[in-house]
C-alpha cells in the first residue's frame, strides 16, 4: 500500500474487495487503483496525474468496463467506490444531492423511509453507483414515463481534469439561471471531469401499482402495432411499454411468445381502471396476466439482473456474452425484434435476449454466442438498424473484440464539437482516454 498526500492507493494486488478485482477481460483497468473518500482527495489525484502525465481511468464499482473504450490499462483506475453517502435531502423541495459512489439501491433504500425514490430503473441497482449511471446517461423500461437520467438532474459538483471543482447547474427544481452545463457531462463516459454529487428532483413513491403482461403468438406480432397507438391516443399512462421477445420471455416468463409489460403507478382505483382497459382494448387471441403490487415488484427485480456487466460476466465462459443498445423510432421497436428473432433462427448457435420501449425507442439485446458468429450478428444488426435511421451502440463487449468492432460505430457528423469540448477541458487526456465516441 501506497500513500500520497494522504491518498489511499492500492496495488491491485492488494486489492481483496472482490468489486474491485479488474479481471484483464474488459480492458478500463489500471496498474493500481485509488479509491478516495473525499472530493479533495480526488482533486489531488487529478492534479498529480496531470502534473505528472499520468492518464486515468475513472469508475464506480467496474460495472461498465465493458463500454466502450480502446486501452487496456491506464496508469491509474480511480474508484469512487468509497465515495459515497447522502450530503443533503431537502424532503418538502424533493430534491436530493448524493455522492457518485453511492449505488442506486443505497440510495432507493434511503429515499423509500420518506416515501419518495428516484424515478430510474437502470441494471443492476445494487451494484450501479449514481456517478456510472450518470456518466453514462442510463435507464430502463420506466424511461417512458420518467425520462432518462439526463432528464432527472438538476446539479452537479465536478472535478475537473486538472483538480478544480466546478458546479452546475442549482439545487431546485426551477432553475434557468445560464447555460444548462449538466448536460455536458451526462452522458460524457467521464471523459470530461470526475462527477463528484449529483442534485437529482425526485419523485412520491407510487400509492399503487402493477403490471400486465400481455403475450401474443410470434405470428401475430404485428397486431400490436395497432394496439400500441391506441394506448397513446387513450387517457391511459402506462410506466412501460416494453416488448420482450419470446427468448427472454421463456426466460423470465416461461412463455415462448413476444410479451409487452405494460405498467402502471397511481392510486389504486386508477391502476385497476387502466388495467380493465388494457383487458377490453387488447388485440385478439392475447393473453393477459395482471401482477399486482409484491409480484410485480419481484418481476422488476429479475428484469434489472439480464444483462451481464463486467463485474458479473464469467472470464471463463467460452461462449462470448455482448449488449447492445439500439435507438429508433418508437415503432420500429417492433420491426427490430423481429429482426432479432430472424438473426435467431438463423442456425447459427446465437442466443439473444431483446427487449425494448414501443413509447421511448430504446432496445437492449443481450446476445450470446461464439466471437465469429457475435462479429457477424452485431454487424447485421447495425446494417438493419441503419435502415431504420437508428443506431447500434455496444454497451458490453470484451476488450479483444472492442479491437475489432467498433463499440460506438461511425462518428456522428457533429463528432468536431465533442473533439473540441474534450482539447478545451482535458487538452492531456487524462480522463478516460479513448473511451468514447472516435477514440476521445
Amino acid at each position: 500500500m501506497n500513500r500520497k498526500r494522504g491518498v489511499c492507493i492500492l496495488e491491485l494486488k492488494e486489492v481483496n474487495d472482490e468489486q474491485l478485482i479488474l479481471s484483464k477481460k474488459y480492458g478500463n483497468s489500471g496498474t493500481a487503483i485509488a479509491t478516495p473518500k473525499s472530493e479533495a482527495e480526488i482533486a489531488e489525484i487529478l492534479q498529480a496525474a496531470k502534473k505528472d502525465g499520468k492518464k486515468i481511468s475513472v469508475m464506480g464499482r467496474g460495472t461498465k468496463r465493458g463500454y466502450g473504450g480502446l486501452k487496456e490499462k491506464y496508469d491509474l483506475a480511480l474508484s469512487l467506490v468509497n465515495y459515497k453517502g447522502i450530503v443533503e435531502h431537502t424532503v418538502g423541495d424533493m430534491t436530493v444531492t448524493v455522492r457518485a459512489g453511492t449505488t442506486i439501491a443505497e440510495l432507493q433504500d434511503y429515499l423509500r423511509k420518506h416515501d419518495q425514490m428516484v424515478s430510474i430503473d437502470p441494471s443492476w441497482p445494487q451494484q450501479a453507483t449514481v456517478g456510472g449511471v450518470i456518466a453514462a446517461n442510463e435507464s430502463g423500461p420506466k424511461r417512458l414515463k420518467y425520462g432518462s437520467a439526463r432528464d432527472l438532474v438538476i446539479g452537479l459538483r465536478v472535478v475537473y481534469p486538472d483538480g478544480r471543482i466546478i458546479r452546475t447547474g442549482g439545487k431546485v427544481v426551477k432553475n434557468v439561471a445560464g447555460y444548462d452545463m449538466n448536460k455536458l457531462f451526462i452522458g460524457s463516459m467521464g471523459t470530461l471531469g470526475v462527477i463528484s454529487e449529483i442534485t437529482m428532483k425526485l419523485r412520491p413513491t407510487p400509492k399503487y401499482e402493477s403490471l400486465v403482461l400481455l403475450s401474443v403468438a410470434e405470428e401475430h406480432v404485428d397486431e400490436l402495432k395497432s394496439f400500441i397507438i391506441e394506448i397513446q391516443d387513450s387517457i391511459i399512462e402506462p410506466a412501460t411499454l416494453e416488448l420482450v421477445n419470446p427468448s427472454l420471455s421463456k426466460k423470465l416468463l416461461d412463455r415462448e411468445e413476444f410479451t409487452l409489460l405494460i405498467a402502471f403507478e397511481d392510486v389504486e382505483n386508477a391502476v385497476h381502471y387502466q388495467e380493465e382497459w388494457v383487458e377490453e382494448h387488447k388485440p385478439k387471441g392475447a393473453i393477459t396476466t395482471c401482477l399486482s403490487v409484491k409480484d410485480a415488484n419481484t418481476f422488476w427485480e429479475r428484469f434489472s439482473l439480464i444483462q451481464p456487466n463486467s463485474l458479473t460476466d464469467d472470464d471463463h465462459n467460452e461462449r462470448v456474452e455482448v449488449v447492445l443498445k439500439i435507438g429508433s423510432k418508437n415503432m420500429d421497436v417492433l420491426d427490430i425484434l423481429k429482426e432479432a428473432q430472424r438473426i435467431h433462427y438463423g442456425g447459427n448457435g446465437i442466443t439473444i435476449e431483446a427487449h425494448g420501449g414501443l413509447g421511448h425507442g430504446i432496445s437492449y439485446f443481450h446476445l450470446i454466442g461464439h466471437e465469429e458468429v457475435i462479429k457477424s450478428s452485431i454487424l447485421q444488426m447495425r446494417d438493419f438498424v441503419d435502415t431504420k435511421r437508428g443506431y447500434v451502440t455496444v454497451k458490453h463487449l470484451p476488450f479483444k473484440l472492442r479491437q475489432e468492432i467498433n463499440p460506438w460505430g461511425e462518428n456522428p457528423s457533429y463528432f468536431f464539437l465533442f473533439e473540441g469540448i474534450k482539447r478545451k477541458i482535458d487538452p492531456e487526456n487524462t480522463l478516460n482516454h479513448k473511451r468514447f465516441i472516435g477514440g476521445i
